[in-house]
């Protein structure tokens, strides 16, 4: 489950004084003079585009957004996105439905003062807070509630962000305002004005942009590598240092990722989230540096981007996603769509909460709703569900997804909390409903759509299939199209490594992790691709640490931590504080999702035997010492060689990357696709494979499928503490067993792992293999 990462708005620093007061339009302003009348102003905007777009001419602007409980919403147009007053106002019209919109003409604001950059946000009035002409920035003036009955939180002190805006100005809370309190309701801040502070939206042309030859190939021939922008190059005196930290340097790293067999990268969040304050002072007090906090789901986080000017960050993500597909390299993008930065309310009567954006145009539709409606019901650890019952707010993902998709050039997705997503409950519960076709889970599976199985056009959809509360664990539930990330098979692994005579596991329990998983995926018609096999993510211990910690080390000082949460119960072990065993034990656990049916995904950096010196939760960790340490790659030199032969290895072998289930039946040479297999050699029974206390399995892989050039591959592991002397199978007539790799420690001087065309011919039937280590052979 990902960690808790509150944004303790009650814990900010105080307001800071607010010395600017926003003036009123001029009453002599004929647009807005106009649209009061409700005559055929410019407001008939024809239906377009939500958010704000130029025309094909560049004469007009139009901005359009959704509300279905506002009574009145206006745009509010700056020339600066901090500091200053609004050099304009217009009142939207209702379109009908729930849709609202002006169209403005860009001479018109050139007129009032708007050069080449315009930035806006939205007021917006309804139930609770009603629309009175006497009202003024900072004014009560038709105020009834903070919040209504029916969960109206509408107040038009609050300047609002577009939900629909391609990129946002800064976040709420940054070097220049250190406090949220102006974005709250509640007594005592609610007559503030956030005007002169908030974030704002900006307008973008249409630059589109070369995002290059988009990878087709099957999701089960992918090698995915988890890694945060900013953590990847930021320590990485190769990438110049403006570069550092950003997509542009992110983009310089493509080259490096292919050659270790890297054939999809999955960025931690990108989309703009609440982090301009993390360099303000050297410590964890308020920082965000996972980013699972999404303020605009359509904006690349500006600090990401090398280029912070308006329309940078998105031509440079589009640059960064050219040079990943340039080596043949998908890029997936992690989003959280299960709750928002505004987070829940801090009061403990309802009334107190931030208003940033959505929450202000209209927060029953974005947010599911308590049964008192002044509350949210949660299963994030935020404060507040997205409402996945509602048009408004399932529309929103769908289409920031298809920006991502299309505009910006991403080939797949993870969802943080995924399960919150297929919740059909709409207000006080949650009720997880694969099955129905209006939800985001099916409306992005066949809108986006989803690519084929066998490889295509489309975009992977990854879910993390757990949440907060009773219903959340949902692994293996997710509808047709949808891979998952495949916690049951962490959580085998890891037990029958590391707690040896402490949780049984069987041969069997094995079999079916390496095999793909067919008891979570096979009976609803998906594929082992369904399967994301890890054994770490970034929500935990990094591989290093899952074997070299007994228990978490959270509480460390700056620059190690400290952070709170994280799990207690993280199957860890460190063997023994055996050096030499820990990278064994390593080398095992990497080996394990690189040689299972399943798609394999690492965490950046463990190809490199990273640490984060046992904190599992580094969520608020921005620091040098939670960046990957590029010198990693030369003090553990050995480790990385291995990763990348075994990485390189799947790569060259169609047999490892399973469109199908094995099915255990013999092919035309006689072999069956997969035989499992005893220390003896023999055929394992259902007795065996039912057997706790058998600590040995192999299996044998008809190699088969054209361009395989192992007629057959053994995998042997032994997860006993002492050595095993294993019978291998009778190799075909003319063919011998080599060997490729063997993760024992003996062998760490030879790299553990051989190039192709390097393997040892084995002489013998049996083979001695040492406790808690693994055998890889290839038939030729």
């Amino acid at each position: 489950m990902t960690a808790t990462r509150p944004l303790a708005l009650s814990s900010l620093l105080p307001l800071l004084a607010v010395a600017l007061a926003a003036a009123c339009a001029p009453t002599d302003d004929p647009t807005r003079a106009a649209q009061e009348e409700g005559s055929d102003g410019s407001e008939t905007a024809a239906s377009g585009d939500l958010g704000a777009h130029f025309d094909g001419a560049m004469s007009a602007v139009t901005f359009r957004v959704r509300s279905a409980r506002a009574t009145r919403i206006e745009v509010w147009v700056y020339d600066a996105p901090l500091g200053e007053a609004e050099r304009a106002r217009y009142t939207l019209a209702s379109e009908g439905g729930d849709r609202f919109s002006v169209t403005v003409p860009v001479a018109e604001l050139r007129d009032r003062g708007v050069s080449d950059t315009i930035y806006y946000g939205y007021r917006a009035w309804g139930p609770n807070w009603t629309f009175d002409t006497s009202w003024t920035p900072g004014s009560g003036a038709g105020f009834a509630a903070d919040v209504d009955d029916q969960g109206n939180r509408f107040n038009p002190n609050k300047l609002l962000f577009d939900p629909y805006a391609l990129e946002i100005s800064h976040d709420p809370i940054n070097p220049s305002n250190a406090s949220g309190a102006v974005f709250q309701t509640g007594p005592a801040h609610r007559l503030e004005d956030s005007g002169p502070l908030a974030p704002k939206g900006i307008v973008l042309a249409d630059e589109g942009g070369d995002v290059g030859a988009r990878p087709t190939r099957a999701l089960s021939d992918d090698v995915v590598y988890e890694v945060h922008v900013r953590g990847f190059t930021n320590a990485d005196p190769s990438v110049p240092a403006g570069e550092r930290g950003t997509f542009a340097g992110a983009a310089r790293k493509a080259d490096y990722l292919r050659s270790i067999g890297v054939t999809a990268v999955e960025f931690l969040p990108v989309q703009e989230t609440t982090n301009d304050a993390n360099d303000v002072v050297e410590s964890t007090a308020g920082d965000n540096y996972w980013g699972y906090m999404t303020l605009a789901y359509f904006a690349p986080d500006r600090r990401y981007a090398a280029d912070r000017s308006p329309g940078g960050p998105s031509r440079e993500f589009r640059a960064m996603v050219q040079a990943f597909h340039a080596e043949g390299i998908k890029v997936f993008i992690d989003v959280v769509y299960n709750h928002s930065a505004e987070a829940g309310t801090t009061d403990g009567a309802g009334d107190v909460t931030s208003l940033f954006s959505m929450r202000g145009l209209d927060s029953a539709s974005y947010y599911e709703l308590a049964d008192d409606a002044h509350e949210f019901f949660d299963n994030t650890g935020i404060g507040a569900n997205l409402n996945t019952t509602t048009d408004i707010a399932v529309d929103l993902m769908i289409d920031s997804l298809a920006h991502w998709k299309d505009s910006l050039g991403v080939d797949g997705f993870r969802f943080d909390l995924a399960s919150v997503l297929g919740n059909s409950c709409a207000r006080g519960c949650f009720q997880f409903d694969r099955d129905d076709p209006g939800n985001a889970l099916n409306r992005a599976a066949a809108e986006l759509p989803v690519r084929p199985g066998g490889g295509g056009d489309g975009v992977e959809l990854i879910a993390e299939p757990w949440a907060i509360g009773p219903g959340t664990y949902r692994v293996g539930d997710f509808p047709a199209g949808w891979s998952e990330w495949n916690g049951i098979f962490r959580d085998t692994l890891r037990a029958d490594q590391n707690q040896l005579g402490v949780t049984d596991v069987t041969p069997g329990q094995l079999a079916t992790r390496f095999a793909g998983s067919s008891d979570l995926y096979q009976d609803d018609g998906r594929r082992p691709a369904s399967s994301i096999d890890f054994m770490v993510a970034h929500d935990g211990f990094t591989l290093r640490d899952l074997y070299s910690f007994d228990a978490k080390q959270n509480d460390q000082p700056w620059p190690f931590g400290p952070s709170d949460g994280g799990e207690n119960n993280n199957v860890s072990w460190d063997q023994g504080g055996d050096a030499a065993l820990q990278r064994q034990a390593a080398r095992n656990g990497l080996a394990f999702v690189m040689l299972s049916a399943g798609v394999p995904m690492l965490t950046g950096g463990d190809e490199m035997y990273r640490t984060q010196f046992g904190n599992n939760n580094a969520y608020n960790v921005d620091s040098d010492r939670n960046w990957l340490d590029w010198a990693d790659a030369g003090s553990n030199a050995s480790f990385l060689a291995f990763a990348r032969r075994l990485m390189i290895f799947r790569g060259a072998h169609p047999a490892l990357r399973r469109t199908a289930f094995f099915t255990g039946d013999p092919g035309p040479g006689g072999l069956k696709d997969i035989t499992w297999l005893t220390d003896a050699g023999a055929e394992a029974s259902g007795a065996y494979m039912g057997d706790p206390s058998k600590h040995f399995l192999a299996f044998r892989i008809d190699g088969g499928p054209a361009g395989d050039d192992a007629a057959s591959i053994y995998v042997g592991y032994n997860g006993w503490s002492g050595v095993v002397t294993a019978t291998l199978p009778a190799p075909r007539a003319g063919k011998s067993w080599f060997r490729v790799g063997d993760t024992a420690a003996w062998m760490e001087s030879q790299g553990n792992f051989v190039d192709p065309g390097q393997e040892q011919q084995l002489g013998g039937a049996t083979y001695d293999l040492a406790g808690r280590s693994l055998l890889l052979l290839i038939e030729r």
